[in-house]
């Protein structure tokens, strides 16, 4: 009886193991950014991505080699979250479209910002991307240093403007008065006349959303790039 009861547990033990998921190195790059995404990178450590996965920590090292290794994988799903500019499509077009999905890309991986262009040993992704994006540039007639010109602008644009949007304390109408008010309050009646204003008669107006002032610097931008082309 005793016997039949071990055949029955080691058989239980055999099917859970068959049915346990294989700890690949795409699975554990997508934990820590599971756990980035939800908590920042401070408390991303190869321990706590093993907990996630119900692994021991060193079973984690035969697909990652450190935490910089970690990092250069998940920036590089973030790169291929972006879909890639065609080489042959219409320059204008293809930037704009590039810059929106990459500005969506940082709302989705805040962490990501100020690592996107830090890498020094980027992944598959991530020089795909740069490539196709000069590759477009050139193909529209940008000589090198217009490409260079463009680059910085648009990428400086980018995540400059993720960066502020992410620190913002405030989101809601509610939140942009009640910061208003304890702005000014210390202060004596005019003292800022013209932001004053600004934020009165533009800010809290109905319909505002900071969010969309990213379209219009981008068009500027582009629009610039066009002239400077032609």
């Amino acid at each position: 009886m005793a016997d039949r009861k071990g055949d029955e547990m080691s058989e239980a033990s055999t099917n859970a193991g068959t049915r346990r998921r294989p700890l690949t190195r795409e699975r554990v790059v997508q934990a820590a950014i599971a756990h980035a995404d939800a908590a920042g990178l401070e408390g991303l450590t190869m321990r706590h991505v093993a907990k996630t996965l119900n692994v021991a920590p060193m079973a984690l090292y035969r697909h990652i080699s450190h935490r910089d290794d970690l990092i250069d994988a998940m920036i590089d799903i973030v790169f291929g979250e972006i879909p890639v500019p065609p080489v042959q499509g219409e320059w204008k077009t293809a930037m704009r479209e590039r810059a929106l999905s990459l500005r969506d890309a940082l709302a989705r991986h805040r962490w990501a910002i100020g690592l996107m262009e830090s890498r020094r040993r980027p992944g598959a992704a991530n020089l795909r991307h740069h490539d196709a994006v000069i590759g477009n540039l050139r193909g529209a007639g940008f000589d090198m240093a217009m490409v260079a010109h463009a680059y910085s602008l648009l990428d400086g644009y980018i995540y400059g403007f993720a960066l502020t949007k992410m620190s913002m304390p405030i989101d809601t109408p509610a939140e942009f008065e009640a910061m208003a008010q304890d702005m000014f309050e210390p202060f004596p009646a005019n003292e800022y006349p013209n932001l004053a204003a600004f934020v009165t008669d533009h800010v809290l107006q109905p319909g505002y959303d900071f969010a969309e002032e990213f379209e219009y610097g981008l068009d500027v931008i582009l629009d610039g790039l066009e002239r400077a082309l032609s």
